[in-house]
């Protein structure tokens, strides 16, 4: 259960540092999931270009006057052969470590599924890492199934 004391509100490009740093994060947690990274440093996102866009919306969460997550939406176009015309992808799912368990990252997503319905977009996807349980089980528990696994060789 989330803390009684969040928020989940729109990132700004002032929080730029610090979304950065989450970024990072991200790419130290997914690093053992994935030998094929480059070495440090490697950035996945244009966050000010995510922030800045219409198509995308970057949210934060905030406990006691905190950042302590982010996560975007970005409408994609599907593949000329795949329904419906535009899907929503989720991205930068974040959370600190001290705030983990707390429903937090349910709660981000939740909000960034409303804001695709809000567009009438009602396909929402994500990559995660197959060997990733944990965070295989807190998408299967707000509704994410299986879609596509990826081989490598």
């Amino acid at each position: 259960m989330a803390p009684f004391n969040y928020t989940i509100r729109e990132a700004v490009t002032d929080e730029l540092k610090i979304l950065q740093e989450f970024e990072q994060g991200v790419i130290q947690y997914e690093r053992p999931f994935a030998p094929n990274l480059k070495e440090d440093p490697i950035v996945y996102y244009d966050i000010q270009n995510l922030i800045e866009r219409e198509d995308a919306h970057v949210l934060v969460v905030v406990v006691d006057n905190k950042l302590v997550g982010s996560g975007y939406a970005l409408i994609k176009k599907s593949a000329p052969y795949k329904n419906p015309d535009h899907y929503v992808y989720l991205g930068f799912m974040y959370i600190a470590p001290e705030q983990r368990g707390n429903g937090l990252n349910g709660a981000l997503i939740k909000e960034l599924v409303q804001w695709a319905k809000d567009r009438d977009i009602h396909e929402v996807q994500l990559d995660v890492y197959a060997e990733n349980k944990s965070a295989i089980k807190a998408y299967t528990k707000l509704g994410f199934k299986p879609d596509l696994l990826k081989m490598r060789l």
